[in-house]
């Protein structure tokens, strides 16, 4: 081999090589579902975990969605926020504990105030008359129903503050219903940009929850990962 010809070969090797080190070096790695979960139940999870702050009802969502055969992340990580009191173990949510509930659970489709939103999921546009029931005595305890009722304790879904501009229905304690185990839990705008707890439900930026209800889709059969499942 002449020298012309090991000098071309060298040069060729080398441009090789740097190009390989160039465009291996520019991709990032997709980040993957650090937890198990079988997609022929959910092709989309929503996670919120705790964030390890100062306060207990500081946490962080993670969107995963199944495509070709792997998890991959979609949206986040972001702060939320949960109850005053951060997470309730697995089956000890209380009615009035200040606590969010742990588990998994299904989303039971988006609420808010305008006429239509952009979701995939089933939506429900809130109105004067509409309630949900929070007194374990009443026959409608953890339902959205009209007024009039005769329940002693209710919180209107077309709220004053705005915090129910948007939201999710998270399917905790639904079915079955059982008496004084919590009650209307959701996902909806959070409160003081994020300075203030929820009553148990899950708090998020307007913008960013907006993004989550573009996201979802009812036939991926969606559903939301609270706390340690356990």
């Amino acid at each position: 081999m002449t020298n012309i010809w090991r000098l071309f070969l060298l040069l060729v090797l080398t441009s090789t090589g740097a190009a390989c080190t160039s465009l291996s070096g520019s991709v990032r790695p997709v980040p993957v579902m650090p937890f198990s979960f079988d997609s022929a139940v959910s092709r989309q999870v929503i996670e919120v975990r705790p964030a390890g702050g100062v306060h207990p009802f500081q946490a962080v969502l993670t969107a995963w969605d199944y495509r070709q055969d792997a998890w991959r992340k979609i949206l986040g990580p972001w702060p939320v926020v949960v109850g005053r009191n951060g997470f309730a173990p697995r089956g000890s949510k209380r009615e009035g504990d200040g606590r969010t509930p742990s588990g998994v659970y299904a989303l039971g489709g988006a609420f808010g105030e305008r006429n239509l939103i952009a979701t995939g999921l089933a939506y429900r546009q809130v109105n004067a008359d509409d309630i949900w029931i929070d007194d374990p005595a009443s026959a409608d305890y953890n339902r959205w129903v009209k007024l009039p009722v005769t329940a002693a304790s209710f919180e209107y879904m077309l709220r004053p503050d705005g915090l129910y501009e948007m939201g999710l229905i998270i399917e905790y304690n639904t079915s079955p219903v059982v008496p004084g185990d919590g009650s209307a839990i959701f996902m909806h705008i959070w409160r003081d940009r994020g300075r203030a707890p929820t009553s148990g439900c899950v708090g998020v930026d307007r913008w960013r929850l907006r993004r989550l209800l573009n996201w979802l889709e009812t036939d991926q059969n969606p559903v939301i990962l609270l706390g340690d499942p356990g």
